[in-house]
């Protein structure tokens, strides 16, 4: 079954940038990829840009409206993703837990819908 594990966090909660902290915090998304591909589970996954640079989109009535930044304010915003093909739940919480942001943020983990 494929799963995503969405990683949310908020500003200015996990290690800054060009700390000893922060190289760390990096080895540990480099350790958990790696662990995802040598277990032949990975997908895809991807870090994002922050939210400020998004564009939300919606039709309403036929006409196509866009707007700056995220649909919803939220505390914590959508920091990238990893999508798994796993046997179950389980599996996926296991290796969702390897995930760096985890310590300080929320990894939400979903399966994805298969509508073939």
């Amino acid at each position: 079954m494929r799963y995503i594990a969405l990683i949310y966090s908020g500003d200015n909660t996990g290690p800054a940038p060009g700390t000893p902290e922060w190289d760390e915090f990096m080895d540990g998304y480099r350790i958990a990829t790696q662990t995802y591909e040598e277990r032949g589970v990975m997908l895809g996954g991807e870090p994002l840009e922050h939210t400020k640079t998004a564009t939300s989109l919606r039709i309403r009535d036929g006409k196509t409206e866009t707007m700056d930044g995220p649909f919803a304010e939220t505390k914590e915003r959508l920091g990238g993703f990893y999508m798994f093909d796993c046997k179950d739940l389980d599996e996926a919480l296991e290796l969702a837990s390897l995930i760096p942001t985890a310590k300080f943020g929320t990894i939400e983990v979903r399966p994805i819908m298969d509508l073939g």
